[in-house]
């Protein structure tokens, strides 16, 4: 590519346009309002599950360490989109320049990436929690931990490096509205006036490999679990160890169908509205999801939760 076509894909004459969820409801003001709720509710639980973690000490092993990234990534991640898409609507401005568009693309595609692997990794921890209890403090240590954490960070690291500088230096010579809230690559590569077939292609072998592995290893460690599960003489453990892994699995169903929909799909599937609808149920819906499903489920949680505030009101009461 030559730096005059570089050079207009990255100039504010070259500005996109995001039509978002807004132009497509009748009652925008509404959805409006439900939106921001949500992200207010996903800020606050996932920052709350962060903090609870943090100070209770009964809650610092390796699940709930997995489960602090997790909220981590999930506070991130909305927060890459719904701001934005919220200020513009207030704003009435609906323009995003090529270097934001391009940011946003990265860090969505980075934060998507790691969270792939981080639930891949706390499949793995279940695994070893309930199949092999014994040695779970020698197999899952910090320092394994740690591995496993930076590893899915820098794994999906390696997806916005691969996907998003590629994806922007295409020439944009045709429409410069993106038909999505925000820069996702399939809605940004339409766009594009060149063949981009070849790209798609490796794209789409990219996200099979990114998700086959995870997968592999999600359904391998439930599949080992749920026999030893069935084997287990202890009704109260059978009961806990199936809580708890059935929380996790309604993560990753959300979150990979999702991925699985947007990135594997063939195109003839797809439709503009289909793919915003999609799309808001793994930037918008998973993270404000996540904190209930791994609060409300979980006893150690609530327990967590019911101390801090029983701790705050005895404060209340001793400063009157």
């Amino acid at each position: 590519m030559d730096n005059t076509t570089w050079v207009a894909n990255h100039t504010g004459q070259s500005d996109f346009d995001l039509v978002g969820l807004f132009s497509q409801s009748k009652h925008p003001t509404l959805l409006f309002m439900i939106i921001f709720v949500v992200f207010l509710m996903a800020l606050s639980g996932n920052t709350i599950l962060i903090l609870l973690i943090h100070c209770d000490a009964h809650l610092h092993n390796p699940m709930y360490f997995f489960i602090t990234q997790l909220s981590l990534m999930d506070v991130m991640y909305i927060s890459v989109t719904v701001p934005k898409m919220l200020m513009d609507q207030v704003m009435g401005v609906k323009q995003i320049s090529a270097p934001e568009c391009g940011m946003q693309m990265f860090l969505y595609l980075t934060l998507g990436g790691s969270e792939v692997f981080l639930l891949a990794a706390m499949a793995y921890d279940r695994y070893v929690a309930i199949c092999h209890p014994l040695r779970y403090p020698i197999l899952m240590n910090h320092r394994v931990c740690l591995l496993l954490v930076s590893s899915s960070w820098l794994l999906g690291s390696v997806d916005g490096f691969m996907l998003t500088p590629v994806t922007m230096t295409f020439p944009f010579c045709r429409s410069r509205v993106i038909h999505h809230f925000f820069c996702e690559v399939p809605a940004v590569m339409k766009l594009s006036c060149s063949d981009t077939s070849l790209y798609e292609t490796l794209m789409y072998l990219c996200c099979v490999l990114m998700l086959l592995i995870p997968v592999t290893v999600i359904s391998s460690s439930y599949s080992f679990i749920l026999f030893t599960i069935h084997r287990m003489n202890s009704a109260e453990g059978r009961k806990k160890a199936f809580a708890t892994c059935s929380s996790h699995m309604m993560v990753v169903i959300l979150f990979y169908g999702a991925a699985v929909y947007t990135y594997m799909l063939p195109t003839s599937y797809h439709t503009p509205e289909k793919d915003m609808i999609v799309s808001v149920f793994y930037t918008i819906l998973t993270p404000v999801l996540n904190p209930l499903i791994y609060s409300l489920r979980n006893k150690d949680v609530t327990r967590a939760l019911k101390k801090m505030l029983n701790v705050g009101s005895v404060l209340q009461e001793t400063m009157k």
